[in-house]
């Protein structure tokens, strides 16, 4: 039987969804996104909610795609069409909460990085602990997130230059661009976000579902999902690509980890 990495609940009229992978550090694993599509499934048609509070046990939200779960060069990256097909699964499941018709507030603490760091963007509203630190290094190991969110979230050019050198920030940078809404101590963060969706909660369903329909729509007239596909496309032959420190990046997780391989590129972009 399944390991429960997705916990689900109700609070009142609050669908919570907990991501329940503590010890790696809620990486997505194969089995946390199918669970957590799963959640937002039955968050959207329970009756008695009108808004989703996505929140993380452990000491951070999401490191990322865990990409330690596998082997090192798995048979998708074999070719461009392999690699697409691999990445439009993991595009659709990070679309997830733009996709619901009720709102979702993401509240993140720790670690937002990669494809975490692309779901909660993607996310309605977000509410961080001030330790939170949020990133998408893939680049540095000649990678690239399935959704290219970033720059319609926060410009292009704080966009390109956090993209093109893979560095984090922190949540006070991420509220000052736009990024993140809101920003709590880190022992505030749990009883804070709840109290703001049930805030929130305080509206009629009719009207938050018309609200966000006519934003996503007003999104999607300016290209917005249409600008991600394409992202998808563009980025996804650089999976079947070797490349020269993709190719050394992986022979470090085969050999020490995904941690030991981290370390290596992270200690070449320090200032």
């Amino acid at each position: 039987m399944a390991e429960t990495v997705v916990l689900y609940e109700t609070d009142d009229k609050v669908s919570v969804i907990t991501l329940n992978r503590p010890d790696k550090l809620n990486a997505i694993s194969p089995e946390l996104m199918q669970q957590l599509l799963d959640a937002f499934a039955r968050a959207d048609e329970e009756p008695a909610t009108s808004v989703v509070l996505l929140r993380a046990n452990g000491r951070s939200f999401c490191a990322g795609y865990d990409i330690g779960a596998g082997p090192v060069s798995p048979e998708w990256r074999s070719d461009p069409i392999k690699a697409h097909k691999h990445l439009a699964a993991q595009l659709d499941f990070e679309m997830a909460p733009w996709n619901l018709k009720k709102p979702v507030i993401a509240s993140v603490q720790g670690h937002v990085m990669g494809g975490g760091c692309e779901l909660v963007m993607l996310c309605d509203l977000t509410i961080a602990a001030d330790n939170a630190s949020f990133g998408e290094p893939e680049i540095r190991f000649s990678s690239v997130g399935p959704a290219i969110v970033m720059p319609a979230i926060i410009g292009y050019k704080k966009a390109r230059e956090l993209l093109y050198f893979g560095d984090a920030i922190d949540a006070a940078t991420a509220r000052e661009l736009g990024m993140v809404n809101r920003v709590v101590p880190l022992a505030e963060l749990r009883a804070a976000s709840l109290a703001w969706a049930k805030r929130l909660a305080l509206v009629s369903p009719e009207a938050l579902y018309a609200t966000k329909l006519a934003i996503n729509r007003g999104a999607d007239a300016a290209g917005f999902t249409n600008r991600i596909h394409i992202g998808l496309d563009v980025v996804a032959p650089l999976y079947a690509t070797k490349t020269e420190f993709g190719a050394r990046f992986r022979e470090i997780v085969a050999a020490e980890g995904v941690p030991a391989a981290v370390r290596w590129r992270a200690a070449q972009f320090k200032e």
